[in-house]
């Protein structure tokens, strides 16, 4: 929110022939500019507000709507296809608190900026931004290889299970986002302020590192593509054996990550304007890719392209280091081998010795795409699992098996390259629904937040969500099963399997997936460091406030350094396959706690829990929470207990070391309607005997400066009570309230600092009376609440009693420990 204004007089500027506004007041032409430069504004729709200036700084800005009648001349010379165009030229993909970043690198001198209104809408703030965060590496690189190992309706299974995950998670993102304003910080901002500063670090920590190994996995997408298809003779590692070429691929990863990563750093370091200036291309290429995989699905109907694969017995053969599908060949009317036969025997002689399965079985061409009318989505319909190793084979060809398969491992054949199983595919399945959260981390961007992130980010699931279906229907009734699994496509020549159906040409969607994971990557490394940057500021973990702080202009230059670094460990793992389901783990424990926020505000019914989204439900937050778990456990279970630690280490660490906030979270909330509900139920019934504790008044006397006087009083009260039952401290001063006012808050925060350090808990209770017998009185009466009431007196033995001459201090005595009558000597 802006603090300073400062009142400045506006020029009419009006051209001649528009309507003037007459001035009826001088004061009415005064428009309040916002002095503190890094503000964004409150987020509050603007579409409404009467704007009656006409500075330079406002020329040529268009406003959505002709509600205003100051602008309906302007916007009859702005067509909508020109304000289109405009818009996507400034499409950016960054959030609010990088663009604020990159606004202050653009300021130049100590010149003030005006307070400029949101203006973007649902479609250019929320839908595509969803959209191109959630459309990426897996769809390109993985989901023709799920298709064919899950089958159709176990990779359906898949994609209806995750979209779910999300909608549910959307839906009740939607109803917190609409509750106010979400800043830099999105989902961390979130949970905090519903869950409190424990849930909000523990699950925002966990947020980032998801983040963070999200950046690696989308920088392990990009080399993959680099070096299988783009350019493969780049790579350092060249493997000598067949065995060894998996090796050699995840080392040149490594290498080649490692400077991918060190590049994409610095472009973030320099400046995120530079980001952004490619977010229009990164967004193009995968509208692009996806539109050039439905073209080629539709021109399978009517001309199938032409990929074979090459088939031994009904075997896949790696179609890499021969040119024809024959073991022999005429040539010059002779019999030759071919380079095929070479694989397979000791030599290329036609009485070389080969291998016993090469002898027994034909070599024979099969389609790799027959085409939607081929009817081959009937053979994809199921799964086909297997351990490491196990070859890619078409059970409906024939085939005579060997003796002796142990030499199979050193032949050109299509292998798995990991135990497959539907758990598996699931974790590395469901990053590609991922990134729901781009509308809401930029609500104050937003023209009208609450109408925008609720539309735009379930229409962008939904757009998701259908694309993703249709294209697992459509890859199993395109593609060959045996193609399908083909991960790498060896079979057909190293080529991308998603890029064989893709029309005009396969390299639309190798070009498009490359610079789509390259974008991804990039804003992985642009929004991470300022996740971590926010949490930082809120001071809720110690250790991380040093990553608070940045550059002049805020730029978060530490947390980046932490990012990169955590990123790089993502990078040595050097598989993609490795790496989903570690980030899937914290964007479900996320997306857990976003519907734990939602169903704890509805259920508590808070004051201030007044979404303008109204299509949301506890039930359905539950039931999004519920999925959330059961995935987590679906695609690792030990993956699922190692977050969970990790996510309690830092809630404990939190509750214990970090700063206190109080932001009247939902947890605090919670406490208190169940302190309540136990309470009455308490107090229903006398306590049973078996359930009896000691439940302890302490009588505790200060000295004429507020401190206390038997400390050790409290340890013995820890002791009696062995940490069961309840505990209140009492102490009366004498005097009025209002003149003892200052020595009742003294005494009480010194006698709260005396249980801390005698570790004892409990409750303190001030009571200031006129005298000290009708304060020690109304103590003992009016302690506790309810069922929650003391039923011991415990009080320090009176020092001056065998000193005083009284003949009735015995007699005192004897009716103070009774209770009739009590008197502190």
């Amino acid at each position: 929110m802006p603090t300073n204004f400062t009142v400045v007089p506006v020029k009419d500027n009006s051209k001649k022939g528009k309507n003037r506004i007459e001035e009826d007041d001088e004061d009415d032409n005064n428009v309040l500019k916002e002095e503190d430069e890094g503000a964004t504004g409150d987020g509050v729709p603007k579409e409404n507000s009467p704007f009656i200036n006409n500075t330079d700084i406002d020329k040529g800005n268009s406003y959505d709507g002709t509600n205003m009648a100051l602008f309906e001349e302007e916007m009859e010379s702005n067509p909508m296809v020109s304000s289109l165009l405009n818009k996507l030229a400034n499409y950016t993909n960054l959030t609010q608190g990088a663009q604020e970043h990159e606004e202050a690198d653009d300021d130049e001198g100590p010149k003030k900026k005006a307070v400029k209104s949101p203006q973007m809408g649902t479609f250019m703030g929320v839908y595509l931004p969803c959209l191109q965060n959630i459309l990426g590496v897996i769809l390109f690189l993985r989901l023709t290889w799920i298709v064919g190992t899950a089958g159709i309706l176990e990779s359906l299974a898949s994609v209806v299970l995750c979209c779910s995950c999300t909608m549910l998670t959307a839906i009740s993102m939607s109803a917190i986002a609409t509750n106010g304003v979400v800043p830099a910080g999105g989902s961390y901002y979130m949970i905090s302020r519903s869950l409190g500063p424990e849930f909000g670090g523990a699950v925002g920590l966990c947020f980032y590192l998801g983040t963070t190994f999200a950046g690696s996995m989308y920088i392990l997408g990009t080399i993959e593509i680099l070096l299988t298809y783009i350019v493969p003779q780049a790579a350092i590692f060249v493997a000598e054996k067949k065995e060894d070429e998996v090796n050699a691929l995840l080392n040149n990863m490594r290498v080649y990550g490692t400077c991918c990563l060190a590049l994409m750093s610095l472009v973030v370091f320099v400046g995120v304007k530079y980001v952004n200036k490619l977010a229009l291309v990164f967004l193009a290429c995968v509208i692009l890719s996806i539109f050039s995989i439905y073209a080629g699905v539709i021109k399978t109907i009517f001309e199938p392209p032409d990929f074979p694969v090459c088939m031994l017995g009904n075997r896949t053969l790696q179609n890499t280091n021969f040119d024809s599908c024959l073991k022999t060949d005429f040539v010059n009317n002779m019999t030759v081998t071919t380079k095929l036969w070479g694989l397979f025997c000791d030599g290329r002689d036609l009485n070389a010795t080969c291998n016993e399965y090469f002898v027994n079985n034909n070599v024979t061409l099969v389609q790799g795409i027959p085409g939607l009318k081929s009817g081959v989505i009937s053979e994809n319909m199921w799964s086909t699992y297997g351990p490491l190793g196990m070859l890619v084979e078409n059970k409906e060809l024939s085939s005579l098996e060997a003796t002796d398969n142990s030499q199979d491992v050193y032949l050109p054949y299509v292998f798995n390259d990991i135990s497959t199983f539907f758990t598996l595919l699931v974790g590395i399945y469901f990053p590609s629904v991922t990134g729901i959260m781009a509308g809401s981390n930029r609500s104050g961007d937003l023209r009208d937040a609450q109408k925008s992130i609720p539309i735009g980010t379930i229409l962008a699931i939904a757009t998701t969500s259908f694309i993703y279906v249709t294209c697992v229907v459509l890859f199993g009734a395109s593609i060959e099963g045996v193609l399908l699994r083909d991960k790498f496509g060896d079979s057909v020549k190293r080529n991308l399997v998603i890029g064989t159906l893709s029309w005009p040409s396969p390299w639309v969607i190798v070009i498009g997936s490359f610079f789509s994971c390259c974008g991804a990557g990039l804003q992985s490394l642009t929004g991470a460091p300022r996740l971590l940057q926010a949490i930082a500021r809120d001071g809720i973990v110690p250790f991380l406030q040093v990553f608070g702080h940045g550059k002049a202009n805020g730029e978060p230059t530490w947390a980046l350094v932490l990012t990169a670094g955590i990123c790089e460990i993502g990078i040595l793992i050097a598989s993609l396959d490795a790496v989903a389901p570690i980030l899937s783990m914290f964007f479900l424990m996320c997306y857990l706690f976003v519907n734990l926020a939602c169903a704890l505000q509805t259920l508590l019914r808070t004051p201030n829990w007044r979404p303008r989204f109204q299509y949301y439900h506890w039930a359905l937050s539950f039931l999004g929470m519920s999925l959330c778990l059961a995935l987590m456990f679906i695609c690792s279970w030990y993956y699922a207990i190692v977050a969970m630690a990790i996510a309690s280490c830092i809630y404990k660490y939190i509750e214990y070391r970090g700063a206190e906030k109080e932001w009247g979270d939902g947890i605090r909330g919670l406490s208190l309607n169940a302190a309540r509900y136990a309470l009455i139920r308490l107090e229903e019934t006398p306590p049973h005997t078996k359930n009896w504790r000691p439940q302890v008044l302490v009588l505790l006397n200060v000295d004429s400066d507020q401190g206390v006087k038997h400390p050790r009083l409290l340890s013995l009260t820890t002791q009696l009570k062995a940490g069961k039952g309840l505990t209140i401290v009492g102490n009366v001063l004498e005097g009025t309230y209002l003149t003892k006012d200052t020595e009742s808050k003294k005494a009480e925060q010194n006698i709260k600092s005396a249980m801390s350090a005698e570790r004892t808990k409990g409750f303190c209770h001030v009571v200031v009376s006129s005298n000290l017998r009708d304060g020690v009185s109304h103590l003992i009466q009016s302690a506790g609440l309810g069922g929650m009431k003391h039923n011991t007196i415990l009080m320090a033995w009176p020092g001056t009693w065998r000193q005083s001459n009284d003949p009735q201090s015995w007699k005192k005595l004897h009716r103070y420990q009774a209770g009739d009558c009590l008197e502190i000597y």
